[in-house]
């Protein structure tokens, strides 16, 4: 072979097979984190939504609606200080029988169980906590407890941020059914994406058009709208026809007729478009 030859040959591209980027960063994603596949894609996928928040409604969506396929909670209380020691800004966010403005409430005159719980996460070098509410004997004096007890909500996991100065900035609690490490974990990978969503919420956006909340409110009926708030405060359908002094049969046909108007496909889906629109008002 001449010298020439040699030289083509050795310099012929050389066809190699690169992994898939996408793949490879859910690999590495899923591998780093000790989640599998699916999981992995699950808190991608929230992180993702997360980035797209920046109005109570879609918080309410995110965290009621795919969040909850990754950690699953009945109730999530986000907490901020105000200035004032002891004192905080609270926003509740739930889809179970509650009315979460209640919740906030006694969120914010608690003062046995959330102070135990800002310590232990200080505690904990501001890494998230796992509370059995049933263990603590702080919540047996506490409203707070006391309602969580009665949602059966019997555990929290609650995690936080703070600011440059190490002052605590925010303070998120997750009740919840059962808790384990796993959850845990994925607190602390989800809430500083939380943190920040919660604070876009609180920015007066321009408005991207008018004359929304006229046309829908003409498609509601006085009924339905009433309904929807109640569904809003987290009332059964037996609950609002107690209420309302009509059968929980009749609720259900309403709540059929608001789903169809509105385009959605759940309660859930309903009140955060409700939201939005400015139907309701929280």
């Amino acid at each position: 072979m001449r010298a020439d030859e040699r030289f083509a040959v050795q310099c012929e591209p050389v066809a190699r097979v690169l992994p898939d980027p996408i793949m490879a960063e859910e690999t590495v994603v899923a591998g780093s984190v000790g989640l599998d596949g699916l999981q992995a894609e699950s808190l991608m996928l929230n992180l993702d939504a997360s980035l797209r928040v920046y109005a109570r409604h879609e918080l309410f969506s995110w965290t009621q609606g795919a969040l909850q396929s990754l950690l699953e909670h009945e109730l999530l209380i986000c907490a901020m200080p105000n200035g004032e020691p002891g004192s905080f800004y609270v926003d509740s966010f739930s889809t179970t029988l509650v009315e979460p403005a209640r919740l906030s409430e006694l969120f914010r005159q608690d003062v046995a169980l959330v102070p135990q719980l800002i310590k232990a996460w200080e505690e904990n070098h501001c890494e998230p906590i796992v509370y059995d509410v049933a263990a603590v004997s702080a919540a047996a004096g506490s409203a707070l407890g006391r309602e969580l007890a009665r949602m059966s909500a019997s555990n929290i996991v609650a995690h936080g941020t703070y600011d440059g100065s190490g002052e605590l900035a925010s303070f998120f609690t997750f009740a919840c059914a059962a808790a384990d490490s796993e959850q845990r974990r994925v607190v602390g990978w989800v809430v500083p994406f939380l943190h920040a969503a919660w604070m876009r919420t609180r920015i007066t956006w321009p408005a991207e058009g008018t004359g929304v909340k006229a046309a829908v409110d003409s498609v509601l009926t006085v009924r339905e709208t009433e309904i929807l708030k109640w569904i809003y405060h987290g009332k059964s359908n037996i609950e609002i026809g107690m209420i309302l002094s009509i059968s929980a049969l009749t609720v259900k046909n309403h709540v059929q007729k608001i789903l169809r108007k509105l385009n959605v496909l759940n309660r859930t889906q309903a009140i955060g478009k409700a939201l939005a629109l400015r139907i309701l008002n929280p």
